[in-house]
């Protein structure tokens, strides 16, 4: 039955959703806006359309990870969800007033282990999946990082006999190409994870009998992760697009294909991964062909560090928020 409670959990799923989008615009219009590729409003509206129809692309597997995958789906009820929730969202709030390109894969991660533990303790912990799933978080980004520094290397080679405004002005019109992969592929992870904590609150309060995402819930996440798009985290593509390093359009569309493939193939692998990390990681792959000075590890520090205290921090700030929600009702 559809309570009041369980209208305003998902309401509150969907603006997690929305402010995914918003927050992490920066992972697929970063690139393609800093080499003046596109300007900022077609690329937003580029990003929003592929947002939006990568559920028709690819399945469920990565929501079915999120919905029953990283604490037991025993301990799952609708408290734990809107403690999770409101965690992330205000991660992703914190982190982008300041302009980090953190993960809402990781602040929703946190959200769920820091509510899901309040409520039953350690045991509700899923360690294998969990296990999985945190391996792929951590080297998701350093696979982007390896695999953009060797694709850039062999752009390089390949294109070394040509001038560089005949390349530059190739790569703008691949990197529309690029840039729609990487939108595909944000739509086809992140959405994914609303869909996964909805679907887990659906069966939760008896509403599904087992976990299936219905297709209304697939049409809601992705169409609102595409409008959080469309409004774009301006702060965030500063600090990927101009404070990373420099980047021309060659530099672009290496970064945008590798992190797009590492991206589609976890999502196929139904293994949650932060699109915010994988473009990050493949920006300083292609930034350090150049030389490694060319990279501003400075920026990269702190995009690190604010890598390695998101789950921790939506984890309190989840245990705290699901510990007023009991004490309140």
């Amino acid at each position: 039955m559809f309570t009041t409670l369980v209208i305003g959990i998902i309401v509150v799923a969907f603006a997690f959703d929305f402010v995914n989008g918003f927050h992490d615009a920066a992972n697929s219009i970063s690139t393609v806006v800093s080499t003046r590729a596109l300007s900022p409003p077609a690329a937003v509206g580029l990003a929003a359309t592929f947002n939006f129809v990568a559920f028709l692309v690819f399945g469920f597997a990565v929501a079915s990870t999120i919905g029953s995958g990283i604490i037991s789906p025993t301990a799952i009820n609708a408290y734990v969800i809107l403690g999770a929730l409101i965690g992330a969202i205000s991660w992703d709030l914190i982190t982008w007033f300041f302009g980090l390109p953190t993960s809402s894969s990781h602040a929703l991660i946190g959200g769920l282990i820091g509510a899901g533990v309040t409520e039953a303790g350690l045991g509700v912990l899923v360690v294998a999946s969990l296990s999985k799933t945190l391996l792929f978080l951590v080297t998701s980004p350093l696979i982007g990082l390896a695999l953009a520094f060797v694709l850039m290397t062999l752009l390089l080679r390949a294109f070394r006999h040509y001038s560089a405004r005949l390349v530059n002005a190739y790569f703008k019109r691949l990197q529309i190409f690029s840039s729609s992969l990487v939108s595909l592929a944000h739509g086809s992870n992140d959405a994914q994870k609303t869909m996964g904590v909805v679907t887990a609150l659906l069966v939760s309060t008896g509403n599904l009998s087992k976990f299936s995402v219905p297709l209304w819930v697939a049409i809601m996440a992705n169409s609102a992760i595409a409008l959080g798009t469309l409004f774009g985290g301006w702060r965030i593509v500063n600090t990927m697009g101009f404070k990373i390093t420099k980047l021309d359009p060659v530099h672009g569309f290496a970064a945008e294909t590798t992190a797009a493939g590492v991206i589609m193939t976890s999502s196929l692998l139904g293994i949650p991964v932060s699109t915010t990390h994988c473009v990050s990681g493949s920006i300083m792959g292609v930034g350090a062909t150049r030389r490694l000075t060319a990279v501003r590890w400075g920026v990269a520090r702190r995009i690190v560090w604010a890598w390695l205290i998101t789950i921790p921090a939506c984890a309190a700030i989840s245990c705290v928020a699901y510990l007023a929600i009991i004490h309140l009702v």
